[in-house]
């Protein structure tokens, strides 16, 4: 129960576009390596996001 919570918790928070680096901290991960290995499918909106920016930013 407390895993599906957890990634609850990361999904909730992705889909509401906080950082990789944010989610991180709120799980009490020292760097974002962990949260992104465990909980990479579910954070795709913030990564979907970021390649947005990404692509605005260098638009040529």
């Amino acid at each position: 129960m407390l895993r599906e919570l957890r990634h609850s918790f990361v999904s909730l928070l992705s889909d509401n576009g906080v950082s990789i680096e944010a989610i991180a901290d709120l799980m009490g991960h020292a760097g974002i390596r962990v949260t992104e290995a465990v909980y990479r499918h579910q954070l795709r909106p913030v990564l979907l996001g970021d390649a947005v920016a990404m692509d605005q930013i260098f638009e040529t």
